[in-house]
């Protein structure tokens, strides 16, 4: 069974949105946004001190821009994990195999 859409209601640098979300997905939503403001302040913050007003669309944009380079950079390490872990469990394989040929 489809779990249907709530609509929740989420502030991002003081403007209210309100968007449509499954059920039970409410507060990885919320969660969501609150970390996307904190970025997109923390952006703000730091053009302000630097003399700079920036827009609310290039503040999103630069926030869209770090935090996916962030994802990208977490997916990265992951894929050289698993490399790793390949890379090991090969290496257990093959000791492995010499044991059990020395036992023979």
């Amino acid at each position: 069974m489809a779990k249907t859409p709530n609509t929740v209601s989420l502030t991002i640098m003081e403007r209210e949105y309100r968007i449509n979300c499954p059920e039970g997905a409410e507060s990885e939503l919320r969660e969501a946004a609150s970390y996307l403001d904190d970025k997109m302040q923390e952006i703000r913050e730091a053009s302000s001190k630097a003399g700079k007003v920036l827009g609310a669309d290039r503040i999103a944009v630069i926030a869209a821009l770090n935090i996916t380079h962030q994802l990208r950079e977490a997916q990265s390490g992951q894929i050289q994990t698993d490399v790793d872990i390949g890379r090991l469990n090969k290496r257990l394989d093959a000791l492995l195999e010499e044991d059990s040929q020395l036992e023979l």
